[in-house]
Formats: C-alpha cells, structure tokens, sequence
C-alpha cells in the first residue's frame, strides 16, 4: 500500500489534508521544519509521524505532496524528482482527489475559514462528510457523500478546483505580495466561478460579488438588500445572535448562532442557503448553528482573572474591524483593549491608513513589530509608522506585556496572522 509523504506537514492545508488522508485508513507521514505550530498537535495526536526534512525520506512506493512554499532547493523535492518520484503540489493533488465526492468550496477574502468550519458542522449532521478547514483541522469519513473544504485564492490556487458547489463570502483586495489591485482579486474569482459545476452561493452585500459572472447559477444572500436568503429583525443577547430568514420573500425560520457581529451572520445564511439548496432538515440546520464551537484562532476566548483574553487571526483592516465590532456587541459596557501584530510589510504598507482607521475602533492600542521577514522589508517601514497614525498607541514587546494588566475588566484582543500568540502566552505567564 502506497504512503503519502508531506513535504511540509505543518502548513495549515497540509496537515488537514494529512488528518482527512489517515481518517480514510491510508498510510500518512510527512515533513518539515524543527519549529512548533499549532497545526502540528492534531497530527501527533493521531501518531502521524514528523521527520526533519532529509533525502532519506523519500522513497519508492510513495506518493508525495509537497506544499507550494518548498521549491526545487529543498532536498526531498530535489530527490524526488532525480528518482522520478512522482510529486504533486498540494492544491494540484486536491484538485484530484475531491473528484470523488459532491464538494463544496468554500471561498472569499475574509471569512472563509469560520463558513467551512460552520458548514462542516451542520451538513455533517446529515450526511457523512469529510473536510478540510484553514485553521489546520481535517476530518475523513470513509463513505464521506460530502467533502466540504477551504479554497485560498492567494497565488490563484483555487484555480486547481473544480468544486461542485461554492460559497463565496466577498471579495477585497489583500495579498498586495501578489495582487495587483482589486480588478486583478476580481478577476481571479471570476475565473474561479468558471469551475464550479453545478451552483454558487454568493453574499449579495458585496459589491464585487453581485456583477460575479459564472455560467452555473448563483444564489445570493444577505442582509442590506432583497435577496434570495435574506436575514432580518437581527437581535443579539447572551446566547449569540438571533434572526430570522427569509428564502425569496417567504418565512423560513427563526435562527440562533453563538458568534457576534455582521459578518457572522452573513457566514451562516451562505450556510443556510446551500443547505437549504441540499435539503438538509431546517431542524438540523437550526441545532447545528446553534451548537457550532468556533474554528481555531478566530475569536477564541479564555478568562483570565477579571479581564478576557481573546486571539484571533484578524490580519486585515476589513477583519480587524469586524472583530472590534464583534466584542462591542457581546462585551457593551467593558473597554476593548486591541494588541495588534502586523503581517508582512507588504500588507502594512499597502493599508497603512485603513489598518489606523479600523484600529482606532478600540479604546486603547498596542502595536507589536511587524512579523515578515527582514528580507521583505527593505528598510522601508516600521511600526512606528502605524503608530504615529493611531492616537495613544503604544509599542510593546514580549518583555513589556505587564502594560495589558492596567486593563482591568477589559476585553483584550489579540490579533494577527504571525506569531501573536507569544505575546498572549507572555502575559497569561506573568499573571500565574
């Protein structure tokens, strides 16, 4: 029985894909670098075994996926390809094998892995599913009817799926790295429309997505306008968020879900609306919504004394705005306290203004260094340039975390796409 090998197992979609492949019984083994990652835990768990990259790990009887950020130099690329080992590049290798199932993908500039982890959630109470979530968690189901999975448009990768059905909760110019512009983000979406075999549902809130053009049909949903999916009377107390949907003008229930803010409930009418579109049970999609425990990173809380301590992935102006407004909904009358770490120069560059604008939705501000590699920076920017932008911002290090403890009972935010969770776990440290 052939093995798979993971060039690069600790990348998000790897490892979930390494879980979905041992689910399904088949023999999985991977790769990487020496480094910690949360994405590695799932598969220790499992007893998946990680090596230290070698040539001596690869070899015949293997079928080996590599991940797009290791190139001809890596040693185990290398020779796999001086003896003719076949090699497949991760999004190629999924393109291949999601064939097999009715799959789902799930799409857009923000949001993306929240619907996934959401959408697994409720079409797996109805039929086996298997399915593979950005934030590192992967499942397989042998006899899977549904294989329901994240699709990053960064570097165009989604072009290598050929979905059934897809999700797409918006689109927003990011990854200055590589995108020219916001025309250049539309475009690849328009052409990743053009793969989807049988329908899309779109959030018709979005300006970009309502002129989407794709030769299957689109289904929209959303809040401001009249839809096919439409949410109103929108109320929000302990429990989460409550609203009620209607489908092209008529009743189709009262839901409740346990996040906060718009963007929130945007996410789970797309889930609604392509399980309405499968024939899930309304019942099941009801319970499922409301019992959905989150994805990792995205507004994970934890209680730390009198104060609440939360981390979440938001990298972005469009994401840090709509988890202020998330903690404003649920936490009205504490101080938001936001600790920010911006990622990759090229990003803090092209939004330097709009990441001021949505910070300043806080009450007070720390910033933390970019995280990016000296390389990209040029000598160009520093954070002290984000800081002057922001009124009251101040800079701290993991040495300095003790300023976060003059918060009390507040609400702190801990955001960003790096390593920002260093910062968390040095504070928690100095508070036992």
């Amino acid at each position: 029985m052939t093995t798979y090998h993971f060039i690069g197992i600790k990348g998000s979609g790897m490892s979930a894909l390494a879980q979905v492949l041992y689910d399904m019984k088949y023999n999985v083994q991977g790769s990487d670098v020496e480094k910690q990652f949360f994405t590695q835990y799932p598969l220790e768990k499992k007893g998946i075994p990680i090596l230290p990259f070698q040539k001596e790990n690869i070899t015949e009887n293997q079928t080996v996926i590599a991940s797009p950020a290791y190139g001809e130099s890596n040693p185990e690329v290398k020779e796999a390809a001086e003896r003719g080992i076949p090699l497949y590049r991760y999004p190629l290798f999924l393109g291949e094998f999601l064939q097999q199932f009715t799959s789902i993908a799930v799409t857009g500039s923000h949001g993306k892995t929240s619907t996934t982890g959401l959408l697994a959630h409720v079409i797996g109470a109805h039929q086996p599913t298997s399915y593979l979530i950005g934030d590192g968690s992967g499942k397989g189901e042998e006899d899977s009817n549904f294989f329901v999975f994240e699709a990053c448009e960064y570097r165009r990768h989604f072009l290598h799926y050929e979905p059934d059905y897809a999700i797409m909760t918006n689109i927003d110019f990011d990854h200055p790295d590589y995108f020219e512009d916001v025309e250049d983000v539309i475009r690849a979406f328009e052409e990743m429309a053009r793969n989807v075999k049988k329908g899309i549902v779109a959030c018709g809130d979005d300006e970009y997505l309502q002129t989407l053009n794709a030769p299957v049909p689109i289904v929209y949903y959303g809040i401001e306008g009249k839809y096919d999916f439409n949410a109103e009377n929108i109320q929000t107390d302990e429990q989460g968020t409550t609203f009620d949907v209607k489908i092209r003008g008529d009743r189709y229930g009262t839901f409740t879900i346990p996040g906060y803010g718009k963007h929130n409930v945007l996410n789970a009418l797309g889930v609604i609306a392509l399980c309405h579109y499968e024939e899930v049970p309304a019942e099941v999609i009801k319970n499922q919504l409301a019992s959905f425990p989150g994805v990792k990173r995205r507004f994970t809380e934890k209680e730390a004394g009198t104060q609440i301590l939360i981390d979440d992935y938001a990298h972005h102006p469009t994401e840090i705005k709509a988890t202020i407004e998330a903690a404003r909904q649920k936490y009205s009358e504490r101080e938001i306290v936001a600790v920010f770490q911006p990622h990759t120069f090229s990003r803090t560059k092209a939004f330097l203004d709009d990441f001021a604008e949505s910070l300043k939705q806080a009450d007070q501000v720390y910033l933390c260094d970019i995280f990016g590699s000296a390389r990209e920076s040029d000598g160009v920017l520093s954070i002290e340039d984000l800081q002057e932008k922001i009124p009251g911002a101040k800079i701290i290090t993991e040495d300095q975390v003790n300023y976060l403890s003059e918060h009390e009972h507040s609400i702190l935010l801990f955001m960003g796409a790096g390593d920002i969770q260093k910062f968390q776990q040095a504070y928690e440290k100095q508070l036992v």
